[in-house]
């Protein structure tokens, strides 16, 4: 019997972080993720959990000590937000590349400058390349369900990557909603125990952890990254099978919300995604066959799968929360794109970047995309694909 709670999307991850005990949590406060490790906190002080929880001194130190932990062999998480993990961003690549599987719960937030402590996805797009797995999350039942997912992920041997798990800043993060919570000895049974194969503190296997790694090995280890990456598709698929067993809550790469026989669609990530729906309902009333795709999987990208679920579509828009500044697109706009053209479908596609900087995305803005949609199917021209929604333009 799950357990019917009403809480912000902060506490929701705290009480999953609860729930899984790791070994260690380092630390620093930065808005909106602040609540994660405070609330965690009042677990360690109240002896709810045994976790070392550490308070460093900055995002940097907070991901170093993750790294230490986790290569003596310990349990390791942590959160943060924004201009943090931008700090983080030399141990973030190095949590990857030492294939240690951390986790943490990224609140995202837009990077400064200017200086900006609303939602968008700066953050998470500036480390898309990083090596971490990527989870998004449309609300608060979905921060917390990633989270008990992602260390059966993370650490499974042929894995061995850390993962992130994206919530929208203040819009889910202190948002309160009603949330199903799994009972506690079933979280510890799912989640299990971190049983690591190769650690520092294992007294039989002395080893190094970070050394120099020149010309003869470097690409092959990145290789194995690689291969790591693409092996957890199918771990992240059998996890969510086994987790939708013990919650009857179904997760895939990918949600497609009324898309069968939809004609036009978006696709877009995190809390977008419930406005989307609104519309997407209030379209459907008249007669419009408009459809969303909410991808929950950005790393690994399931390429192939969007390009099959998109195919038969005759106009679809990518809405991404942030810009590469590139002059072509945000950043998934261009995988999305990439993936319709290596997979052979050629569907209209269209990008809109939007809601920079905790601007508001409301249902007329979503509704104007869709209207622009029927345009481009009943057309099949695009004047110019790289477009935004809801900035005031110069005169």
């Amino acid at each position: 019997m799950s357990i019917r709670e009403r809480l912000s999307g902060n506490e929701a991850a705290a009480i999953a972080m609860k729930q899984i005990n790791p070994d260690v949590v380092a630390a620093f406060p930065i808005t909106p993720s602040t609540e994660i490790p405070q609330y965690f906190s009042t677990f360690v002080s109240n002896g709810a959990v045994d976790t070392e929880f550490v308070a460093v001194e900055s995002e940097h130190s907070a991901m170093s000590a993750c790294i230490g932990a986790e290569a003596a062999g310990s349990r390791a998480m942590t959160a943060t937000s924004a201009n943090g993990l931008s700090l983080m961003w030399e141990m973030i690549y190095i949590a990857s590349s030492l294939r240690l599987p951390i986790v943490m719960s990224l609140v995202n937030r837009a990077v400064s400058g200017p200086l900006n402590i609303h939602n968008d996805h700066s953050d998470a797009m500036g480390v898309r390349d990083a090596g971490w797995i990527m989870l998004f999350s449309e609300n608060n039942q979905e921060a917390y369900d990633n989270l008990l997912m992602a260390h059966r992920i993370a650490e499974h041997k042929d894995v061995l990557l850390p993962l992130m798990v994206c919530q929208d800043g203040f819009i889910t993060s202190h948002s309160i909603e009603n949330i199903e919570l799994v009972e506690d000895e079933k979280v510890k049974e799912f989640v299990g125990k971190y049983k690591p194969e190769h650690y520092l503190l294992n007294r039989n296997e002395p080893m190094a952890i970070g050394p120099l790694d020149v010309q003869p090995y470097l690409f092959e280890h990145k290789y194995q990254q690689a291969n790591a990456m693409r092996n957890a598709k199918k771990v992240i698929e059998e996890v969510s099978k086994e987790f939708e067993k013990m919650t009857g809550r179904k997760y895939s790469f990918f949600e497609e919300y009324k898309l069968d026989d939809a004609e036009i669609a978006i696709v877009c990530m995190n809390s977008t995604a419930g406005t989307t729906k609104y519309v997407v309902d209030a379209l459907r009333a008249k007669g419009v066959k408009a459809g969303l795709l909410k991808l929950r999987m950005f790393r690994p990208f399931p390429a192939e799968e969007i390009a099959k679920a998109l195919s038969h579509l005759k106009a679809v828009a990518v809405l991404d929360k942030s810009d590469s500044l590139n002059g072509a697109g945000g950043a998934l706009f261009e995988d999305v794109a990439s993936s319709m053209y290596v997979n052979n479908e050629h569907v209209p596609i269209v990008n809109y970047v939007y809601g920079i900087g905790g601007r508001d995305t409301t249902s007329y803005d979503i509704e104007g995309v869709y209207k622009d949609l029927e345009e481009i199917a009943k057309t099949g021209k695009i004047d110019n694909p790289y477009r935004y929604f809801g900035v005031r333009r110069e005169k």
